[in-house]
């Protein structure tokens, strides 16, 4: 009587995705408790067989191979990538839940096609007049797309396999499961068999694969993080959904810079590029200046952008003064009211402080401590800044007004916008040339803070 071969099980961390033998309370690949899961995992047999030897040359042997890529003509998604989608070229995008990632995919989708590229759209979560009508909506022809509806790994690779598809976008790879495990899509081992096959067959066959990943509560794609070492390419979309714009932001990049990113404003019609970020984040109040308001510049990547800070600075009535800060790390904050009160002279410890970056942004530059700080003692005193004054610069602990980087770009902007002054830290005035407008120059935060405020 043959005996029934049993299913091969391991366990797998739900964080990092190792492989375990047997379950321990405590990854050993990444430290995390209580994340090992049991998953079955399929029996292969492999004959033995003699391996070849492996090619190796010197760097200076290895022949340059230049390839050319695909651009989309989408020049904010273009500028994400570095310029152009080269051919067997991976890219991971991650985004919460109704930010428009099935949006950004199908545009993308006719993007292409419109270069006269042959597109495979894969989708696991929505039927095929559901993806009609989103087309509808956007004015999406395709008429080089493929729209399939199927989570079976095995049909992808086939279909892929039976046609010249030079673009396939995956929306989502969490939806995707091979018929050798028998866990359910979305596991551990499915996401990285999935993912790992689908990124074979894309560079062995020179196709460019885009695969969408739901992301975790803590905004991390969700699955193994090796998905994202898999990858060539990790592009975050962000956003609130209680605002228009989005943020494409690389977190990783083989083939260009990470410093990037692409704006875009989510209208009935799509996602619309957005040619002057500047002034979608700038707040209209009739040429006026108003207590409480600074116009800083900041740099995503190597793209200058104006916003504005707002401060509202009112008398502690109600127990302890509270801090509150939006699209801004509330710890600096704490840290900038404390500079200003012993550098400074300001009381801060009796006052409540609320501050706001317009537009819903968040921001973690060190350039925007100068304006913090004078959107605060704007509020506070209740005298305004000029609407034709920027602000930028680093606060430090002793009081004094600290270098930044690309001073020249910010200067630039902020002269294309209309802007007649600007106040910069003193050790960045000898990095400008000459200039179309005025360049005050600040050694400590008491002499910006009377440059500023009129």
């Amino acid at each position: 009587m043959a005996l029934s071969r049993k299913n091969k099980t391991a366990f797998f961390c739900s964080q990092c995705g190792a492989e375990h033998p047997r379950w321990q309370g405590q990854c050993r690949e990444c430290n995390q408790w209580n994340c090992l899961i049991e998953e079955n995992v399929p029996v292969r047999h492999s004959k033995t067989t003699r391996a070849a030897s492996a090619e190796n040359k010197t760097i200076p042997e290895i022949e340059s191979v230049g390839r050319s890529g695909f651009r989309s003509g989408i020049n904010e998604f273009d500028r994400v990538l570095g310029g152009q989608l080269l051919p067997g070229t991976a890219v991971l995008i991650g985004g919460e839940p109704g930010i428009g990632k099935s949006t950004l995919l199908l545009q993308l989708a006719e993007a292409y096609s419109r270069q006269d590229i042959p597109v495979l759209y894969v989708t696991g979560e929505e039927s095929l007049p559901q993806i009609k009508q989103r087309a509808e909506r956007l004015q999406v022809v395709g008429t080089r797309v493929t729209v399939v509806n199927t989570t079976s790994l095995e049909e992808i690779i086939e279909l892929t396999g039976k046609n010249d598809f030079r673009v396939v976008l995956v929306d989502s790879i969490q939806t995707v499961a091979s018929s050798q495990f028998d866990s359910p899509p979305g596991t551990v081992a499915q996401v990285r068999e999935s993912a790992g096959r689908l990124i074979n067959l894309a560079k062995a066959n020179d196709i460019a694969l885009f695969l969408v990943g739901h992301i975790t509560k803590d905004g991390m794609v969700a699955g193994p993080k090796v998905l994202e070492h898999m990858v060539d390419t990790v592009v975050y979309f962000e956003g609130d959904r209680t605002h228009l714009y989005r943020m494409l932001r690389p977190t990783k990049n083989r083939y260009g810079p990470i410093t990037e990113v692409g704006i875009f404003e989510m209208m009935p019609q799509g996602l619309v590029e957005v040619a002057n970020p500047s002034s979608l984040f700038l707040a209209d109040h009739g040429g006026k200046a108003r207590a409480g308001s600074v116009v800083t510049s900041i740099c995503e990547g190597s793209r200058p952008i104006l916003v504005e800070i707002q401060a509202l600075v009112t008398a502690a009535n109600y127990g302890n003064p509270q801090r509150v800060a939006g699209g801004t790390d509330n710890k600096r904050l704490a840290l900038l009211l404390a500079i200003l009160e012993k550098r400074g002279g300001y009381p801060m410890s009796q006052n409540d402080v609320f501050v706001s970056i317009a537009g819903g942004l968040k921001i973690s530059e060190p350039a925007v401590d100068l304006p913090l700080m004078a959107a605060i003692v704007s509020s506070q005193t209740n005298r305004t800044v000029s609407r034709r004054t920027l602000v930028v610069g680093e606060a430090g602990l002793s009081g004094e007004v600290r270098g930044i980087a690309m001073i020249d770009r910010r200067i630039a902007e902020a002269s294309r916008m209309g802007y007649e002054r600007i106040i910069v830290p003193q050790a960045n005035c000898s990095q400008v040339g000459k200039v179309e407008i005025e360049v005050i120059g600040a050694t400590d935060i008491e002499s910006a803070l009377q440059a500023a405020l009129e």
